[in-house]
């Protein structure tokens, strides 16, 4: 393998693939990347058996080869070197990457020492923009939890249909769902599946901030995400993941059908407040909301015997009867830091009933708690 590619650009490919490095004692060879030079393209590719990263970029290319380099050895030298051309030359098991001045061998291993990486089945995909499907993901993909008697709920959960993709996630104690409205004309059918949240997390990391279409391979065992480069139809950077196994629970039979509260209510002032609130919750984390339709406000109290306590209130639109009930703080500001309208509904039942969170003008977003247990 000889080629020739400038710093800056492999050096954003391996700030990606690193990420699914991994340093393994009994499998080494994962804390590896491999390089491949083909073509007019430098590929690089880790993996953790869980994910797999590939990444490519148009390079010159005057013999072709591949081979397996330790990532962490590779990627400090790499940055360590100007932003000027980097020749890549292999010698048997031997890189030399020399830049100007700076030159070093680097010892690594044959290609075929490497994880197979699993082929992608291009059947069934869909298209979406990249930004948007990351930002609908980044506001339910926390709520997830590792489970070890659930592992259902340890990922989130993906409905694709003909026109939205809907994405789902809790940890029993609370649950986003989030609405993403899309065309889907590729889809044949319907599918349903469940990511993993370190998938998940990588994804909105990888891609959130880039431009145009996100294409989505869909397979009933992995599923494959990939962006194109602007200079070519040809990958730049793909995202490869196992599936978690099962079915997720049937999680609309949990959402409330009718309310016997409603409230509605600033957004910002309602967040401040119960994040001012969270100071005397106490190790419980525990603040109490009394909503006071005569009075049309929500009045918020928190208090330990160790620190004092705390009260105020803000201004509402009430339907429905007076109300007490107490939630773990962390759970409602979650949700509410999630919600991007002004204004928000509160919806409660009973004080041991799920309280529900939407935003105002939007039917794409609910956010549900479960209330906490006082005395």
């Amino acid at each position: 393998m000889k080629l020739i590619i400038l710093q800056d650009i492999i050096k954003k490919g391996l700030s990606l693939v690193e990420r699914a490095t991994l340093k393994s004692t009994s499998f080494p060879v994962l804390n590896n990347i491999l390089l491949k030079g083909e073509k007019n393209f430098l590929s690089l590719t880790a993996t953790n058996l869980e994910i797999a990263i590939m990444w490519w970029a148009l390079a010159k290319v005057e013999l072709e080869g591949n081979i397996i380099i330790p990532s962490y050895v590779f990627s400090s030298f790499v940055g360590s070197l100007p932003n000027k051309p980097i020749k890549l030359s292999l010698e048997e098991t031997q890189l030399e990457v020399q830049s100007g001045s700076y030159k070093t061998l680097i010892k690594g291993q044959p290609s075929e020492e490497f994880p197979i990486i699993p082929e992608v089945n291009e059947e069934e995909f869909v298209l979406v923009e990249s930004r948007p499907f990351c930002q609908s993901l980044s506001q339910v993909v926390s709520f997830a939890a590792p489970s070890t008697t659930k592992p259902e709920i340890s990922g989130i959960c993906f409905s694709f249909q003909k026109n939205l993709i809907k994405m789902v996630a809790t940890d029993s104690f609370r649950l986003g769902e989030k609405k993403y409205f899309i065309d889907l004309p590729n889809l044949s059918k319907e599918h349903t599946l469940i990511l993993p949240q370190k998938t998940a997390k990588e994804l909105i990391n990888i891609f959130a901030e880039e431009e145009g279409e996100l294409k989505i391979y869909l397979s009933p065992n992995q599923i494959v995400f990939e962006k194109l480069m602007e200079e070519t139809k040809h990958p730049k950077i793909r995202l490869i993941s196992r599936l978690i196994e099962g079915e997720y629970p049937n999680y609309e039979a949990i959402i409330p059908k009718k309310y016997e509260t409603q409230v509605v209510v600033d957004k910002s002032e309602l967040l401040n407040q119960i994040k001012t609130a969270s100071l005397f919750g106490g190790k419980t984390n525990t603040v109490k909301l009394k909503i006071n339709p005569s009075k049309n406000q929500v009045e918020i109290f928190s208090q330990t015997a160790d620190i004092g306590s705390y009260y105020s209130f803000l201004p509402a639109k009430i339907k429905g009867g007076e109300i007490e009930i107490s939630f773990n703080h962390r759970f409602l500001v979650d949700g509410l830091a999630n919600i991007k309208s002004a204004e928000v509904i509160f919806e409660l039942n009973k004080e041991t009933g799920p309280g529900v969170l939407k935003p105002v003008g939007q039917e794409d977003y609910l956010y549900i708690a479960m209330p906490m247990k006082t005395d």
